[in-house]
């Protein structure tokens, strides 16, 4: 056994992330267990639960700040790594061995949680993850490794995850065996630094008075995945709630003068879209998905051109008043 397969380290993951993370420490230190609850349906197994097992490594269940303290105390680990976790440390915990943080993020850029969704929605030219050291303060401490993305035009979350997964399993490994043997990393500019807001599934409701442009951003930052705990992009066809899976904005669209955003102003039933307008142009609607979860074309579920998309105080009048009906 080489001086690194002898240091013992803990992996934090409560997300999809943490399988890459699992086989870059894997290659380099004795795992000593996997601080995770995975979420799973009926009839499928986590995969990061799948890798821990083949690599036999347990899988703690506990993922509350308590339960994170008693495993440190068990496995007394020379380094946790963090990939994934949603709860704040403090010196306690922090006190008991080298803590390093994975974060997907350029920080100082984008400190807390949603960060590649903020990233697209706001149309950020770069994108990165960002090896830490961690401190008291969020997202606050020493860099040990960054690399920065550049998001294609029409790129998903999904998309932008799987690039900067597949970075966290070739440097992650790398970069803590450093950090252990003594390189400390480079101060981040406090300056520069911005923050994220979590996200709430209400966030993802379209605004159709907004600009195209961010409308499709919103779209791609919440493609619909198993992976990524964020609703899909949604609006409403009168009171049903309706989430948009596929679209792209319409190129040299036609100018409206008179522009009511949210109205469908064109249908095409043999590839199935829709077209919507925005605040400044139109979305070419391609594929939404309704309550059942299934995903089909748009102009199956958007019937007419006289619909117009988002909840209306109309329809939430004729829907009270048809409840009211219905009263005895």
């Amino acid at each position: 056994m080489t001086a690194a397969a002898a240091r013992r380290v803990l992996l934090v993951g409560k997300g999809p992330s943490a399988r890459t993370a699992l086989e870059s420490l894997a290659e380099r230190f004795t795992v000593v267990g996997v601080v995770r609850n995975a979420r799973q349906r009926a009839g499928e197994q986590d995969e990061v639960q799948r890798r821990a097992d083949e690599l036999g490594v347990p899988v703690l269940a506990d993922t509350s700040v308590t339960g994170l303290e008693r495993a440190l105390a068990r496995y007394r680990p020379d380094a946790a790594v963090i990939s994934s976790y949603d709860r704040i440390l403090g010196a306690r915990v922090l006190d008991r061995c080298v803590f390093v943080n994975v974060h997907y993020s350029p920080l100082p850029r984008y400190r807390g949680l949603a960060a590649v969704q903020w990233g697209i929605i706001n149309g950020e030219p770069e994108l990165g993850i960002t090896v830490h050291a961690i401190t008291k303060e969020l997202d606050a401490g020493n860099i040990l490794y960054q690399e920065k993305v550049t998001p294609g035009p029409h790129q998903t979350a999904e998309d932008i995850y799987g690039e900067l997964n597949e970075i966290q399993r070739r440097v992650l490994g790398e970069t803590v065996a450093r950090h252990l043997d003594g390189y400390a990393g480079v101060p981040q500019d406090e300056a520069a630094a911005t923050y994220a807001c979590g996200r709430l599934p209400e966030d993802s409701e379209i605004d159709w008075s907004g600009p195209t442009d961010r409308i499709y951003r919103q779209v791609r930052a919440f493609h619909p995945s198993l992976s990524i705990p964020y609703p899909p992009a949604y609006s409403y066809l009168g009171t049903c709630r309706i989430s948009i899976t596929k679209a792209v904005p319409v190129q040299d669209a036609p100018p409206y003068a008179g522009r009511v955003p949210g109205r469908v102003v064109g249908r095409a039933s043999p590839d199935g879209h829709v077209d919507v307008l925005t605040g400044d142009g139109v979305l070419r609607i391609h594929e939404v998905m309704t309550g059942d979860g299934v995903a089909c074309p748009a102009s199956a579920v958007i019937r007419s051109t006289r619909h117009t998309l988002g909840l209306r105080a109309g329809d939430l009048l004729a829907h009270i008043e048809a409840l009211s009906r219905r009263s005895p």
